[in-house]
């Protein structure tokens, strides 16, 4: 009944997103801007429903989706594998409007794997015996949603936006943080990168009534990182230890 609750409110919560997204002109940015929680909302509606989990856990939190993940399957660090294999969901996923013609959005036909995804997904499915296992005390969201690209279709970061642009983008996602965490109510918040750690430093601290939530970081999967190309999952698995979120068992 309570996950039920929860989910019911994060949908609500995401739809307010879109709508708030949706408001804010990027050209000055890029004009290619995907959001998943538009195209992919099915697999995305069903991954709450689905896995919305109790309060008391943890929460992960990415950045913002990378082009083979969570911009293909609507699915937070969404490889087409993982998602399909451990987590049970497959899709139809539209397309956007307007289509970036070196990025397409093939859904869960896409062949190309995410290794963020991959490894962030392997490592939970090495510890937990089921997806249910996990998601009784785990749940994965990102900071934002939205994917952007120059127009030779590489991937660009929210930190790279024009100063006032990336003030109205962290307002946006920062207030949908803040209602995530009141709706989660977990006890810890485990930051997947520097910038995700950081945002959400900035939002327990900015709200009193998220003052108990305790603080971590683990390092960000992404194979542009040189260590995390080395051993990430012993690594991680360590600091997660390491920090209380995990056992040792």
């Amino acid at each position: 009944m309570k996950q039920a609750a929860h989910a019911t409110k994060l949908i609500r919560i995401a739809k307010r997103l879109i709508d708030e997204l949706d408001a804010v002109d990027f050209f000055s940015f890029t004009q290619w801007v995907y959001n998943p929680l538009v195209y992919a909302w099915p697999a995305h509606e069903l991954y709450i429903k689905r896995f919305a989990s109790a309060s008391n856990g943890n929460l992960f939190l990415g950045m913002n989706p990378g082009p083979w993940g969570m911009t293909q399957t609507g699915i937070p660090f969404g490889e087409v594998n993982a998602v399909r294999h451990w987590l049970g969901i497959a899709c139809q996923i539209h397309q956007p409007k307007y289509q970036h013609p070196k990025r397409p959005i093939e859904g869960f036909a896409c062949k190309r794997s995410e290794i963020s995804g991959k490894r962030l997904w392997g490592l939970f499915q090495s510890k937990f015996n089921s997806p249910d296992d996990f998601f009784k005390t785990n749940f994965v969201i990102n900071y934002c949603p939205l994917v952007f690209m120059d127009d030779s279709g590489r991937n660009l970061t929210p930190d790279k936006m024009p100063l006032g642009l990336r003030i109205k983008l962290q307002e946006i996602c920062d207030r949908h943080l803040s209602s995530a965490m009141k709706i989660l109510q977990p006890a810890r918040f485990v930051g997947i990168g520097n910038y995700a750690w950081t945002a959400g430093q900035r939002v327990v601290a900015g709200d009193q009534a998220l003052s108990k939530i305790q603080i971590g970081k683990i390092l960000h999967p992404s194979p542009a990182s040189p260590a995390a190309n080395r051993n990430w999952a012993e690594l991680v698995s360590q600091s997660l230890v390491e920090q209380g979120v995990w056992s040792d068992a």
